[in-house]
């Protein structure tokens, strides 16, 4: 069978400081040429991106503009397990992004926050999203973030004033990681 897919096209590649699965997404006001495809090959893993782009035939993928080469770029969001017995699945959702939103916007001058949400990067962000049991793990989070210097949000509800959740500014993963290695992924 074969099909028609407009070049340039989409990459799925590993890289190795992250570990997983990424998706190079060339610019959208690509109009070339169509190119028929018969046979799609699969990789499991290769050991960079640039020689992901290579074997295409593609130019490599932006760089995410990580502090070390290849380092990604994430927003680690911590939401509250507790919550989740009282309120609805939305609004707990809604106050993750609250604090997203605001840790991206309290540092939007930041670097670090200019990369990630850079024209090259904006439908590729990466996001750890965590969970601690609740409001004194929280409390104790952002004690030892702040004693870190690693700068966050932590979202409080009002007018309940409730501490919900926090969000760190998008931050190179080397840098933060094991802050946060400690922690459940968010289920």
């Amino acid at each position: 069978m074969r099909t028609a897919f407009p070049l340039p096209v989409r990459l799925a590649f590993y890289t190795p400081s992250s570990a997983g699965l990424r998706i190079y997404f060339p610019p959208r006001s690509y109009s070339g040429p169509l190119v028929r495809v018969s046979n799609l090959n699969f990789v499991k893993k290769m050991s960079t991106s640039t020689e992901a782009a290579a074997t295409a035939g593609e130019p490599a993928p932006p760089s995410d503009g990580g502090g070390e080469q290849g380092d990604a770029i994430v927003q680690y969001v911590v939401l509250r397990r507790d919550l989740v017995d009282t309120w609805p699945l939305g609004s707990i959702v809604s106050q993750g992004c609250h604090a997203s939103v605001a840790a991206i916007w309290s540092h939007r001058d930041h670097p670090d926050t200019a990369a990630y949400c850079s024209e090259s990067n904006i439908d590729s962000m990466h996001k750890v999203t965590l969970e601690v049991k609740g409001e004194t793990q929280l409390r104790n989070l952002s004690e030892k973030l702040e004693a870190g210097r690693i700068e966050h949000k932590l979202w409080i509800e009002q007018p309940e004033n409730i501490p919900t959740c926090l969000a760190t500014r998008p931050y190179p993963k080397s840098q933060v990681a094991s802050s946060f290695k400690k922690l459940k992924l968010c289920k």
